[in-house]
Formats: C-alpha cells, sequence, structure tokens
C-alpha cells in the first residue's frame, strides 16, 4: 500500500511540474540529433564506410561502460543477437573488427563529447539547485589499475613498493564535477608517479574549466598560494580545508577576528619559485593573499568569501560539508559502473576507456538530471545506480518511446530516494572472509615453474 501511494504522490509531483516547466529540455539532447551532430562533428575525418562506425562504435563502447560483463565478447555477441532478432543479415560474433573500430576512434572524440554533454546539463541548471545561484565545482583526485602489459607499465608505472611482476600499473585521476548536477566537467590523466603526475599539476591543466563567480572546492592538497590566486585573477572563489604546513601554525588569535574561530589572515607569497612556473608569472603573482579562515569541526577551512553576513560560517560549513558528494561520485564511477580496474591493455586504449566510463557517467547524470527537474526534487536525492538500471533495461527501445512512456521512464527513476544520513560514520572493515589463497610473492612465470616441478601447495585454513 506505501509503495502504491509513493507512486502516485511521485505522479502528481511530475505532472503538477510538467505544466510549469519546459519538459524534456535537458533530455532532448538525445533525442533531438544534437549528440549525432556533435559526434559526426568530432569523428574522424575521410573515415570510410565500415560496418562499425565511429558512432555505432562508440555506442558499443558505452554499453561495455555500463554492464556488468565488460568483455569485447559480450558486446560483439549483443549487437549480433540484435541483428538477429531484428531480420537483419547476420554479423560476425568475432571480435577482431569491433576491436581494431575501437582502436580508430580518436580520444579527442569521447572526451569532446563528454565535455559537451557536460556543459548542455551545466548550462540547463535551474538556480534553484545553485548555492545561492552560484555554481559550485568540486574537485578531487583517485588512482585506477589495469592490467599488467609492457605497454601500460610504461606509461603508467607500477608502485616503487611492488616487486616486477607483483603489481599493477596505476594512472591518476582528477576530476572537476557540478555539485549542483553530479555531471564530471573535465578530467585530467597521468601516471602515478614523476614529474607532471601530481594532482596540483592536473588541477592547473583544467583551471581554463572555472568561470568568474564560480566557487571552487577541494581538500587540503589543492590550496595552494599560486592556484589561489590564479582563482582570485579569474573572479573565482575558493572553499576549502587549510593545508597542512599552513594549518600547524593557524592562530586564531593573530587574525581579524570577524567571529568565534573565525578570522582574515594575511599569507605572503613563496620566496622560491616553483620549477613549474615561468619568471614571468612569478613576478606578476601578488605578494601577498587574503583569506577568510574558520574551524568547522576538528577542521580548519579557508575561503576567499569573506563577508560574514553574506556567507555566515554556518552556511559556509554546510557547504563544504556537501564536498562529500564527490566522494560517491568516484564511488559510482569506480565500484558502481567498474572503472576502478580498467580492461584495456594499451595506454592509448586506456585513455580511451577511462573516457568512455566518464561519457558514460555523464549520460547517467543527464537522465538524473531530468528525471529530478521534472519531479521537482534534487538531483543528489535520486539513485546513481537505481538510473542506471532502469537506463540499461530501456536502451534498446528509448528512441521508439513517446512523450508519455519517457514520462513514465523518468517517473521510475524519481521513485526511488536516497537516504538522509548525516553525520554518517562506517568503519573501513569488511565482514565477508577472502577465499584462502596465498598472496602472490614471484612473478607468475616463476610460479608456474614451481607448480610444474612441486605441485599445488596445500590450501590453507581460512
Amino acid at each position: 500500500m506505501h509503495g502504491i501511494v509513493t507512486r502516485v504522490r511521485h505522479q502528481d509531483r511530475i505532472n503538477r511540474h510538467l505544466a510549469n516547466s519546459d519538459q524534456h529540455q535537458i533530455f532532448s539532447l538525445l533525442t533531438s540529433g544534437l549528440l549525432n551532430d556533435k559526434v559526426k562533428e568530432l569523428s574522424p575525418r575521410g573515415y570510410r564506410e565500415r560496418f562499425y562506425s565511429p558512432a555505432e562504435t562508440l555506442s558499443m563502447f558505452l554499453i561495455q561502460a555500463m554492464s556488468s560483463d565488460r568483455s569485447c565478447q559480450n558486446i560483439v555477441n549483443q549487437v549480433a543477437a540484435q541483428r538477429l532478432a531484428a531480420g537483419l543479415p547476420t554479423a560476425s560474433t568475432n571480435t577482431g573488427a569491433y576491436c581494431l573500430a575501437r582502436q580508430r576512434l580518436p580520444v579527442e572524440m569521447i572526451r569532446g563529447i563528454t565535455r559537451y554533454l557536460a556543459d548542455h546539463v551545466d548550462a540547463q541548471v535551474p538556480a534553484l539547485w545553485r548555492w545561492k545561484g552560484r555554481k559550485v565545482r568540486v574537485v578531487d583526485g583517485t588512482t585506477l589499475s589495469m592490467p599488467d602489459t609492457p605497454d601500460n607499465q610504461a606509461s603508467f608505472p607500477q608502485s616503487a613498493s611492488q616487486k616486477p611482476g607483483l603489481g599493477f600499473p596505476i594512472c591518476r585521476l582528477v576530476g572537476i564535477t557540478c555539485l549542483a548536477s553530479g555531471v564530471l566537467l573535465n578530467a585530467a590523466i597521468a601516471p602515478s608517479k614523476g614529474k607532471g603526475s601530481g594532482e596540483q599539476t592536473l588541477l592547473r591543466s583544467m583551471e581554463d574549466t572555472f568561470e568568474t563567480h564560480d566557487i571552487v572546492m577541494g581538500d587540503a592538497i589543492f590550496p595552494t598560494y599560486f592556484f589561489i590566486a590564479a582563482m582570485q585573477a579569474k573572479g573565482v572563489d575558493i572553499l576549502m580545508e587549510q593545508q597542512g604546513a599552513r594549518k600547524r601554525t593557524s592562530d586564531f588569535k593573530q587574525g581579524k577576528k570577524l567571529g568565534k574561530n573565525d578570522q582574515l589572515i594575511v599569507i605572503k607569497k613563496p620566496k622560491i619559485r616553483p620549477d613549474w612556473m615561468s619568471e614571468a608569472g612569478y613576478a606578476k603573482a601578488p605578494e601577498s593573499l587574503t583569506l577568510r579562515e574558520f574551524k568547522s569541526g576538528e577542521k580548519i577551512i579557508i575561503t576567499t568569501l569573506y563577508c560574514p553576513k553574506s556567507a555566515p560560517k554556518e552556511e559556509l560549513k554546510a557547504l563544504y560539508q556537501s564536498r562529500w558528494h564527490v566522494e560517491l561520485d568516484i564511488r559510482h564511477i569506480k565500484a558502481t559502473m567498474g572503472m576502478g580496474v580498467l580492461s584495456c591493455k594499451t595506454a592509448g586504449m586506456i585513455f580511451k576507456e577511462i573516457w568512455a566510463y566518464l561519457l558514460a557517467y555523464n549520460l547517467i547524470r543527464l537522465l538524473m538530471a531530468q528525471s529530478a527537474l521534472l519531479a521537482d526534487l534534487m538531483p543528489r536525492n535520486l539513485g546513481f545506480k537505481h538510473c542506471l538500471q532502469l537506463w540499461l533495461f530501456t536502451l534498446e527501445r528509448v528512441h521508439m518511446m513517446d512523450e508519455q512512456q519517457l514520462n513514465l521512464l523518468f517517473e521510475l527513476m524519481a521513485q526511488k530516494q536516497v537516504g538522509k544520513r548525516p553525520g554518517r560514520i562506517e568503519p573501513r572493515v569488511v565482514k565477508r572472509r577472502p577465499k584462502p589463497f596465498s598472496l602472490m610473492t614471484e612473478p607468475r612465470s616463476g610460479a608456474r615453474e614451481k607448480v610444474k616441478k612441486y605441485g599445488h601447495p596445500k590450501k590453507k585454513k581460512a
């Protein structure tokens, strides 16, 4: 009975909101042909007609990213079965042609479509979803593992603590997401170690993503002196945790007092010019910066939102706490969608695979934004996995759906809302015991020889 009442309420909300909104204004990107036009625009020139066209190949690549079975064989089998069911000429189940088609896809094409999709959603986000009408951007980084192949190892070396043959190549990813809609606006990828691989460096490479009046949130690794200066020059505000070195010397009796544990401080330009910075850029940077510093529980937060009346400390604390959403976004991409462990065996394909995942992620965020808009909800109230599952079930028929069927799809997406769990704390432990296998302590080739000579070792007790 409760489920029926909930469904009726959701339908009533959608019907009321439809009367006062431009329905499907966000989803129209998929149904109007605009996305197809963008695919054609970014497709490689002189591409001769093939069975696996760029658009078809990219579509299959995305379905791979959203499926539990991400093998090339699975997606090729799906296409062959669909053609058979539709009465079309049968296609080969050999994966060779599809794999070659994926290799021909330019990474700039996938990246360009991902950012185009994000910009489209972001441009139509209602002011009500934003913080006091302002766009809030959240920055965070993570690492991804991939198959242990010579090409991957050469481009993305494994951790130095791992012996050769025992570890896996790792790459670093830093992304910029929209707090309101959850779409990923931009990302930078690099090895996890070596020059130019740090999160601060990757963020600097994406500074053009931020626009005047944006607010940038991030953890303590990002608010370097020169990043803050660059943002202030663009008219962008920051809200970040204080860096460790400055945090250790914070004293709320030294600055200009704005309230309890709330003050204005002045930090001076570093005396040593960073290696990445030109002498002209260093000379142009301001000699000092004024920041607002306040306590939020055990954290010390800094911001360039100085006025305690227009930006009260309690509101800023609540806004910074919402930064946790980016951790959930990363979990959705890595765990729910399976990007945590990549599958491609060459560095060139690794970049394409990552951007294919990010494009698939933005497609789901597009649907969630439309569903939230029609149901008069916030996108962050909807369940990502729930929407992903519904989209996969309707993927084959979506272009044949009429307006009423699309509304029903968005209604179903809006029915499942995430719970409110403020201050949630969970121990980082697992209850399920692992299988009683020993860890690999030598290269696989050597282990094989030992098995041939001595047989398999006895199983350990769990």
